[in-house]
């Protein structure tokens, strides 16, 4: 695997490194030992999958907040999919800044996300699917979001948003408060 760390500090995004031969190819996507030597979180609580039907679909930004923040890897499965990773980690030299990547089903990306920060997607296609390993188990009362149209964040989205849940809609604006 080759880790690139992004602008957002601590998130990197993943390429595989494909063994082929006359079948196809064969690659890690996860390894304990190279995520540790990174510095990144290992844990796997849970493994998560989310699926949108139409394109231009957003979720998110979703965090937990302390103790329950997450670390996240990220894959696309089906489809296309542009996802943002938001730093909220009060002493980052980072904070406040984002960044989005295509993760696609062909180009075989992963994304880490580190504890702190939230994470937002948007389909680029019909049927996109996205699994995604989290390092702790969901706690609904430490679950919070940021508006995809924060102006605190001002985040470009590729597509005219066709779809979002009123609860994604409803995030009250950021305020760090609560981290």
């Amino acid at each position: 695997m080759i880790f690139t760390e992004t602008v957002v500090q601590g998130t990197y995004l993943i390429d595989l490194e494909p063994i082929e031969d006359v079948r196809g190819f064969n690659a890690r996507m996860w390894c304990h030992d190279e995520f540790a030597t990174h510095g990144l979180v290992t844990r796997v609580a849970q493994c998560n999958i989310i699926f949108n039907k139409q394109k231009g679909t957003l979720r998110g930004l979703h965090y937990q907040t302390a103790p329950h923040e997450e670390a996240k890897v990220v894959r696309c499965t089906r489809g296309a999919l542009f996802a943002v990773v938001a730093d909220l980690r009060p002493h980052s030299p980072t904070r406040l800044k984002w960044v989005g990547v295509e993760l696609t089903a062909v180009n075989y990306r992963l994304l880490y996300v580190p504890r702190g920060c939230a994470l937002g997607s948007q389909s680029l296609q019909d049927d996109s699917e996205m699994l995604y390993q989290v390092s702790e188990f969901y706690q609904p009362k430490a679950g919070r979001g940021i508006r995809y149209d924060d102006p605190v964040f001002d985040i470009r989205w590729p597509l005219e948003v066709s779809v979002v849940s009123d609860k994604d809609r409803s995030w009250p604006p950021y305020t760090g408060a609560d981290q």
